[in-house]
């Protein structure tokens, strides 16, 4: 934990109140959790729905 918080202080977000990198960050992890969910439903159902042709 102290290396996030080490990380978050010598970040851009740093001087920003508790509020503003709270919402930073939480944007940050709704970002990354759609693209994951994005990536597993693509492995899962890629193979039935995507075709490559003419």
């Amino acid at each position: 934990m102290d290396v996030i918080n080490e990380i978050i202080r010598q970040s851009a977000i740093g001087p920003l109140s508790k509020g503003y990198k709270s919402i930073v960050l939480l944007l940050f992890s709704s970002i990354v959790t759609t693209l994951m969910i994005m990536l597993v439903v693509l492995l899962l159902n890629g193979p039935n729905t995507i075709q490559f042709g003419y």
